[in-house]
């Protein structure tokens, strides 16, 4: 099981928000490179990037702190980046710029060819970051909830070839209110690519919740406010990962 730190971009800044409202950021860094660095050398073996700019824009914004990540990890690990994603030179540029999987998020809903095309192009490199409120999903920043099912949508993805779907519950995000396993575990068992979730890690609790799930297809688990406000330890979150993953 992965525990993943989340740094979330927004003016160049890595900030938090709570359940995606832009207005209600908290900022943790003015270096987001220093800060990835430091993940890294507390034992990360994978990065969460958000350009939040860029998801409430449609277009990349945060490119050049993000350029500066990759640079400071110099592919030690692999990163993972949505936000604003919509075309495949975007796609493209970022491969490039040494970023390991993209995520799709809206655009994937509401343009599922260009999905398709994501898939074909860039094999083993696109994720899909499904955000669900009630089992539904919803797009644009969360601010529209849409009528489609997760679940559906998820096994309908799978078949385009995505690597593995980031799961958020957006009624948990940011809260520190605990991960919703039940609704994540569901998810798991509907697919046979991995899920990654995302959304109220809160403690080593969590963690342990997780762990006991992860045989249902569940690979890791994305942590932000939590490691920034200190009610979780990153570095001892994922060695009892490590530990109850090989019990």
């Amino acid at each position: 099981m992965l525990i993943i730190p989340a740094i979330d971009l927004k003016d160049g800044q890595c900030v938090r928000l709570k359940q995606g409202e832009m207005d209600s950021a908290t900022v943790f860094s003015a270096n987001p490179a220093e800060m990835a660095g430091k993940w890294l050398a507390n034992g990360a073996r994978r990065l969460h990037l958000v350009d939040l700019n860029g998801a409430f824009a449609g277009k990349p914004i945060n490119e050049k702190a993000i350029k500066a990540i990759t640079d400071e990890l110099d592919d030690e690990i692999p990163v993972q980046l949505g936000g604003g994603i919509r075309d495949l030179d975007t796609i493209e540029r970022y491969l490039d710029d040494g970023i390991t999987y993209v995520i799709i998020g809206s655009a994937a809903v509401k343009n599922p060819g260009f999905l398709r095309d994501a898939c074909t192009a860039f094999p083993g490199h696109i994720i899909v970051g499904l955000d669900a409120k009630d089992g539904k999903v919803a797009v644009e920043g969360w601010s529209k909830v849409t009528g489609h099912d997760v679940i559906d949508l998820a096994k309908r993805f799978q078949d385009y070839g995505v690597e593995s779907i980031v799961y958020t519950d957006i009624g948990r995000d940011g809260m520190l209110s605990g991960v919703n396993i039940e609704a994540t575990v569901r998810l798991a068992q509907a697919l046979s690519i991995p899920v990654i979730a995302s959304g109220g890690v809160t403690n080593l609790d969590d963690v342990h919740k997780l762990c006991a799930v992860e045989s249902e297809g569940i690979m890791g688990a994305i942590t932000g406010r939590a490691i920034y406000e200190g009610t979780l330890d990153f570095t001892a979150a994922q060695a009892l990962a490590d530990q109850l993953s090989e019990a």
